[in-house]
């Protein structure tokens, strides 16, 4: 599976230290840096390319993940959800990682530099790249909506209980 990575200077040490064990575990990482540490670099420079690459590799019937990562991780997620075709997800755990895939089918994580442990960090991404999408029909249907309003701009309908004059 190939793993598109990018981050700023704050998830630069996990960045590659990230790189490394993709290639250890048997995945193909693709570094969109940054590749130096710059403490003015901006987040979307490199999270936008990550992001781009998952889509991408998608449509071109690639398996392809992404990871983007910095400090928080909060600005890095917002970045990637801005390419379409993108859900990304907020990871600080391990079951935020699992829920992110099973539930939401992520296919871009994103995690914070400095609010965790490399260790953990890893471990987030680690259970993130290892868990599949459940499939379950409302999860199905809740990323379809998601998706047509990507698309159309349209709102999804209320369902009755929702509706004041129900």
């Amino acid at each position: 599976m190939r793993v598109h990575v990018g981050s700023d200077h704050a998830g630069l040490e996990l960045k590659d230290h990230l790189v490394g064990w993709l290639t250890q575990h048997g995945y193909e990482p693709v570094d969109h840096g940054p590749f130096v540490y710059d403490a003015q670099d901006d987040y979307p420079v490199f999270c936008l390319r990550a992001a781009e690459g998952v889509v991408a590799d998608r449509e071109a019937g690639q398996d392809s993940l992404g990871v983007v990562i910095g400090g928080s991780g909060n600005g890095e997620q917002m970045a990637a959800n801005k390419v379409r075709g993108v859900r990304s997800a907020l990871a600080w755990s391990e079951e935020t990682a699992a829920l992110a895939r099973e539930h939401n089918d992520a296919n871009v994580v994103s995690v914070g530099g400095r609010m965790h442990s490399l260790e953990d960090m890893t471990r987030f991404v680690e259970v993130f790249l290892t868990t599949d999408f459940s499939g379950d029909e409302r999860h199905v249907r809740r990323i379809g909506q998601l998706a047509s309003y990507e698309t159309s701009g349209e709102l999804p309908s209320l369902p009755e209980s929702a509706r004041r004059d129900a």
